[in-house]
Order: structure tokens, then C-alpha cells, then sequence
């Protein structure tokens, strides 16, 4: 896949004006390659739902592969204006070497930016199945590789290295990689399975204080098994110094 073509800017004023057109193909490409995928949306559906002629698809992006990676561009924008700062906020935790609550802390903060930031489109169907699409591997590769380099790998090494430092475990140990995964997808589900969650919850929608809920149930869940974690690596440790101890036996 190509890059995606930089904006050309209009002269004499006219840079909001092109943003503002380049935001507006952006959005509708996002909403019909989440509905029909990259091969069900045509460039023609984009411009007539953007409300532009299609040669300004070609001015802005060059090609359909242009308008699909500047959506995922666009959509890591967005996503780490949403957790980049948990993000940054645990890793000076780590750095720190603070103590285990401040890394529990830590861990959920990240947790629940994440959720804030899927709930928050969540009445925009066209992103949720456009996350879909690609997690289903149905996609361009160079969306996952985006998405990977910009915010996966980061998340997921922060995250990762938070509950290595609670349980006592490798950051890369594979029973460590499992819990990390699990305890994100907790409330990621919610979000993912939209129409599982309103039938089995008998919700209409998902509005603010349904989220609320779902944070504090999935938060106090979080903190028990993290808060176990830390108890069996203090036994681990404990169990290992007396046997070390003089006179042991």
C-alpha cells in the first residue's frame, strides 16, 4: 500500500478550508470501509457521502489505498490523544520504581483510557467494524502494521511490563503476556461484542452511567486478581529468602 498523498495547501487562506475537506473524506471513508470493507467501498460512495467530486479524492490522497491509510493514520491520532498520557503516566511509574498499589493504579488508569476511548465512538458503527475488519484480518496489511507501531506495541509493552512488576514474572514470560491480554480485554469486550452486550445486559445502549458500571465492576475485578498477583510473588520472594537462610533445614 502507498502512502497516503499530503494535503496540498491552497494558497491565500485556504489551508482550513482544504483541512476541513480532507477531514470530510476522511470520516465517510471511515464509515463505509467499516461497513462494506476496502473492497466493498468504492472512491465514488466516498466522495457522494463526503459531499465531494471524486477527482478531489485523487487531489487529496491519490488513490483508494491513500484515503484507507490516512483513515488509520487518523484513527491512531485520535486513540492516542485518548491513552497516550496513561501511556506516558506508567511508564515514569515504572521508571520510578514506585510501590505495587502505585502500579495497580497505574495498570487501571491505562485500562480505563482505552475503554473511554472505544466507548466514546461507540455510537459510531462505522469505526467499530472498521477495528473489526482489520482485527479480522480482512484488511490491508498496512493498517495492522500502523496500528502495531503506533499503538499496539507501546500499549501493550506498558501494559505488560505493569502487571511483570506486580506479579513478579518477566515482562516477556508467557503466563505474564496472558494476564495482560485478559485483564485489557475485559472491558474492550463490551465495546467489540455491541450487540452481544446490549442483549445480554437488556440495554438499549450504552450510555455514560452503563459505562460507568461496567468500569467499576471491571476495575474492582482488576484490582483483586492484581492485588493476588502481588501476594503470591511476595510468598515466592519470602519462601526463597528462608530457604537461603543459615541453618535452613
Amino acid at each position: 500500500m502507498n502512502p497516503a498523498k499530503r494535503l496540498r495547501r491552497p494558497s491565500e487562506g485556504g489551508y482550513a478550508r482544504g483541512d476541513e475537506t480532507r477531514q470530510r473524506i476522511i470520516e465517510a471513508a471511515i464509515e463505509l470501509f467499516g461497513e462494506h470493507g476496502f473492497e466493498g467501498a468504492s472512491t465514488r460512495d466516498i466522495a457522494a457521502l463526503a459531499g465531494v467530486n471524486a477527482p478531489a479524492l485523487q487531489y487529496y490522497f491519490e488513490n483508494k489505498e491513500g484515503v484507507y491509510r490516512a483513515c488509520v493514520e487518523a484513527l491512531a491520532d485520535d486513540a492516542m490523544k485518548t491513552f497516550g498520557p496513561a501511556i506516558e503516566h506508567a511508564q515514569q511509574v515504572l521508571r520510578e520504581n514506585a510501590d505495587t498499589q502505585a502500579l495497580i493504579d497505574a495498570f487501571i488508569r491505562v485500562q480505563e483510557a482505552i475503554a473511554d476511548g472505544a466507548f466514546a465512538k461507540a455510537s459510531n458503527p462505522g469505526r467499530r467494524m472498521f477495528f473489526a475488519r482489520e482485527q479480522a484480518g480482512h484488511e490491508p496489511e498496512s493498517a495492522t502494521q500502523i496500528l502495531a507501531c503506533r499503538i499496539r506495541e507501546p500499549l501493550n509493552r506498558t501494559s505488560a511490563a505493569l502487571v511483570a512488576r506486580i506479579s513478579g514474572r518477566p515482562a516477556d514470560d508467557t503466563v505474564t503476556l496472558i494476564r495482560n491480554f485478559s485483564l485489557m480485554g475485559q472491558l474492550v469486550i463490551f465495546h467489540v461484542a455491541h450487540r452481544s452486550t446490549l442483549s445480554v445486559l437488556g440495554w438499549e445502549d450504552i450510555d455514560t452511567e452503563k459505562v460507568d458500571l461496567l468500569k467499576s465492576v471491571v476495575r474492582e475485578q482488576t484490582r483483586t486478581l492484581l492485588e493476588e498477583w502481588a501476594r503470591e510473588r511476595d510468598a515466592e520472594r519470602t519462601a526463597v529468602v528462608r530457604s537461603k537462610s543459615p541453618g535452613k533445614g
